[in-house]
């Protein structure tokens, strides 16, 4: 990374601009922008021509970014901590803060292991039901499938398997009913004593209803 860094003569440090930083760190110039924006990270200084210029800490800043990111914490959430924590007046209620925080996002992250695990357990049973379709003893269309007779060696057909075979789609293969005329059903439903309707003036009283 060195041959990324300028000196400062200022100070000694190593300094980078922010193309310079974007490369060392894998990001975007756009997404170090937005980091400043939110407060997440700020320049060490500007250079003479108005550029911004970062040490090393802006590096570990944006490792620290992605460890967050990879636990499920947003950008927002981010700044909140930074945020909680610059503002604590003592360390003890800003390390309460942090604790809550990271228990919260310990269980969420449970959770989403959880719900991890059943999705395995469901591809896995589908996976062993596909499995004997390999060497299918019945192969035809895939109407066939829907009711295969094969020992596939479960008891219920999986529910990732389950649900192909009750797909919207197989809707277009259902028997069509016979069309109907609206006036046949109209004629078969006239009560007794219709008729009398059509007499003369029954047309007036119609109208005037």
């Amino acid at each position: 990374m060195d041959h990324l860094l300028q000196s400062s003569q200022a100070s000694g440090r190593y300094l980078m601009r922010v193309g310079d930083l974007a490369r060392a760190t894998g990001k975007t110039v756009r997404a170090i922008h937005l980091y400043e924006q939110l407060g997440l990270l700020r320049p060490a200084t500007r250079s003479s021509g108005g550029f911004r210029l970062y040490d090393s800490s802006a590096v570990e800043r944006i490792r620290w970014i992605d460890s967050l990111h990879g636990l499920g914490f947003s950008l927002h959430e981010m700044r909140d901590v930074l945020r909680r924590w610059w503002t604590s007046e003592q360390g003890p209620v800003a390390m309460a803060g942090l604790r809550e925080l990271f228990t919260r996002k310990l269980d969420e992250t449970r959770e989403a292991i959880r719900r991890h695990q059943d999705l395995e357990h469901e591809l896995e049973d589908g996976l062993r039901y596909l499995e004997t379709c390999q060497s299918c003893a019945a192969p035809g269309s895939v109407e066939v499938c829907v009711s295969c007779p094969q020992d596939h060696g479960v008891v219920a057909v999986p529910g990732l398997v389950e649900g192909i075979h009750t797909a919207p789609g197989s809707a277009r293969r259902t028997f069509r009913p016979e069309i109907v005329r609206v006036e046949d059903m109209l004629s078969t439903r006239t009560p007794r004593g219709a008729e009398r309707s059509s007499a003369p003036g029954s047309k007036r009283k119609e109208q005037d209803r």
